[in-house]
């Protein structure tokens, strides 16, 4: 079982930066694959960021690449989203997920995390 406990979001200008931050629970933090989706109003969860259990792999999704950055420091248990040029579009509410079990690195694919946070709202403004 791991627990999931988002913060960092707030209000922030287009083109400011927030570090959004993930505290885990559990002592097998660091053999899960973690990742970052978002919730805009009006539509669908979407994958934002994904790092592997040692931090050596990532992914992004489009609209995030080179801009966001997720990393990882299993000493703290903590999983982070650096986010920086921000847009009005990057408002939502983010969420921290884990992976369905430990070991594995689903990436993108919402439907291989098992455990979530409560999400913590984001917001853009122009």
């Amino acid at each position: 079982q791991v627990q999931l406990v988002e913060s960092g979001g707030g209000l922030v200008q287009a083109g400011g930066s927030l570090r959004l931050s993930c505290a885990a629970s559990g002592r097998t933090f660091s053999s899960y694959g973690m990742g970052w989706f978002r919730q805009a109003p009006g539509k669908e969860r979407e994958f934002v960021a994904a790092i592997s259990w040692t931090g050596g792999s990532t992914d992004y999704a489009d609209s995030v690449k080179g801009r966001f950055t997720i990393s990882r420091d299993n000493a703290k248990n903590t999983v982070y989203l650096q986010m920086t040029s921000l847009k009005p579009e990057d408002t939502a509410v983010y969420y921290c997920a884990a992976g369905f079990r430990s070991y594995y690195y689903a990436g993108g694919r919402e439907s291989a995390y098992a455990y979530w946070g409560q999400g913590t709202q984001v917001t853009v403004s122009s």
